[in-house]
């Protein structure tokens, strides 16, 4: 189980998981029950530059289609090849087999503008 309290979160409910350069972005337990039952996971093509904030991928679900946001600006390494086969995973397990992509950091300092996890329930329980 992954410990939570370790990651940083955007206030478009991703959440990222540092390990050197390297930043693994998913969403989080909030956004998928929001979501609700996803059908399709459009994920980004590895080597792809996104910047912090813009829209780098789309995860549809029955009720619509949703933009999930790049936390941190960077080249898109690596994604979750588990989801061509079931993008249900997004429901059953956001924080580990669930993850969406992973990014090469290109600027580091970036993540001093997510949140704590914290912060993010905080700015969850103000937006209802």
């Amino acid at each position: 189980m992954i410990d939570t309290s370790k990651l940083k979160y955007t206030a478009t409910h991703e959440w990222v998981s540092l390990s050197g350069k390297t930043a693994t972005v998913g969403i989080t337990d909030h956004a998928q029950k929001e979501i609700s039952d996803v059908v399709f996971v459009e994920l980004p093509k590895p080597g792809r530059v996104v910047k912090q904030k813009e829209a780098a991928m789309v995860i549809e679900s029955v009720k619509a289609a949703f933009d999930i946001y790049a936390p941190v600006s960077g080249k898109i390494i690596k994604v979750n090849d588990k989801f061509k086969d079931s993008p249900e995973l997004v429901n059953k397990s956001p924080y580990e087999e669930g993850w969406l992509y992973q990014i090469e950091c290109s600027d580091l300092s970036e993540l001093n503008s997510l949140l704590t996890e914290a912060q993010y329930q905080s700015t969850k329980r103000n937006a209802h």
